[in-house]
């Protein structure tokens, strides 16, 4: 019995410290040289402090500053520990009633606007936690970012031009632009 126990244990222990903490110590290490921005969680820094990461949305709700999707995420908005969709369907009553509230919220924010309103500004990501939003809307902000601070609509147009993102490798996807990054050159633009 003595024979069949040894080799077992030995292997046991010999096989958690290579998956346990070889591999993982490895792998980090590689990450950290090939892609140190990523793996360091792709923080973005303001004044020598991390205020987020290019990768997790945030909960903008002051109508001087552009608005992302909505987090799916509960309790509290963008917690990436909650990562997921809501799950409601298209014709489930509490999706609509949540898209109609958003859109309320919306025109609120910006009685004037009677555009029509982009649906990534109404509708939450699959992961809940998603950082950018369609040029449309971003686009569909402009007049009431601008108003409120004070600035030309060119100007924030330039800002939304020079902070939209390419398809990823040329075809993957649509232009978007970073919530927070835009944000982040608003304030850089003016202060609010």
């Amino acid at each position: 019995m003595q024979t069949l126990i040894r080799p077992a244990v030995t292997l046991f222990v010999m096989l958690s410290v290579v998956t346990g903490i070889v591999y993982p110590l490895a792998v980090t290490g590689i990450a950290k040289v090939v892609f140190p921005d990523q793996a360091a969680g792709s923080l973005i820094v303001k004044d020598g402090k991390p205020v987020g990461s290019a990768l997790i949305g945030q909960n903008f709700s002051d109508p001087k500053y552009f608005w992302g999707r909505p987090s799916a995420t509960g309790p509290m908005p963008y917690n990436a520990s909650a990562s997921g969709g809501s799950n409601l369907g298209p014709l489930n009553p509490a999706l609509i009633d949540a898209v109609k509230g958003r859109i309320e919220a919306l025109k609120a924010a910006d009685p004037g606007n009677s555009a029509p309103v982009p649906a990534d500004l109404v509708t939450a990501s699959g992961s809940g936690l998603d950082p950018h939003i369609s040029q449309a809307a971003a686009e569909y902000q402009v007049m009431r970012v601008a108003r409120l601070r004070g600035l030309q609509i060119s100007a924030v147009q330039r800002l939304i031009s020079d902070n939209t993102e390419n398809r990823q490798l040329g075809f993957l996807g649509e232009k978007r632009v970073n919530v927070l990054a835009l944000n982040l050159a608003l304030d850089r633009l003016a202060k609010p």
